[in-house]
């Protein structure tokens, strides 16, 4: 938590204002989770593919939702992610990207964003690296989206980390 609020909630937040469909993966039976999150107006698919890291959460939520013509990867220990940089994404997404990614000072962040054309190949993922392997293999193809937004690169693993934010 940062203040008051979940560092989840306060990603969900950022991520509904800047796109208009959110769905949140989440674990099986994690009732107070669920509630954050819905009232924060996203959709929620609860899987044990949680468990087991991820790539296989985000396989998860990928083939629940085969119909999308892309999806904005975003996750739920950055809470300082902006909305204008969500919709920097999803612009360029929308703009033909393959992958596009926000750049801060010259590293690249999240949440990144892949087209339907990848769909396979995310629905391929598993245990806990995420995307990784498929952002090596297509590297040529990520559109770079420059944002004055250190928000990008500010995750929370530690309790030092949640000190720093």
């Amino acid at each position: 938590m940062a203040g008051d609020e979940p560092l989840v909630l306060q990603a969900a937040r950022s991520l509904r204002m800047a796109v208009p469909h959110v769905l949140a993966v989440m674990p099986l039976a994690k009732p107070a989770l669920r509630r954050l999150l819905e009232g924060a107006g996203c959709e929620i698919l609860e899987t044990d593919r949680t468990s087991r890291g991820l790539g296989a959460s985000l396989a998860a939520g990928v083939e629940s939702s085969s119909s999308a013509s892309g999806w904005i990867v975003a996750l739920g220990d950055m809470p300082r992610v902006r909305p204008s940089t969500i919709t920097a994404v999803t612009a360029a997404l929308e703009a033909g990207a393959m992958i596009a990614a926000p750049f801060h000072g010259g590293h690249r962040g999240h949440p990144v964003a892949f087209s339907a054309k990848l769909r396979g190949e995310l629905i391929a993922l598993d245990g806990d690296v995420g995307a990784r392997g498929l952002l090596e293999r297509h590297a040529s193809e990520i559109t770079r989206v420059d944002v004055d937004d250190a928000g990008i690169l500010l995750d929370v693993d530690t309790p030092e980390d949640l000190e720093r934010l």
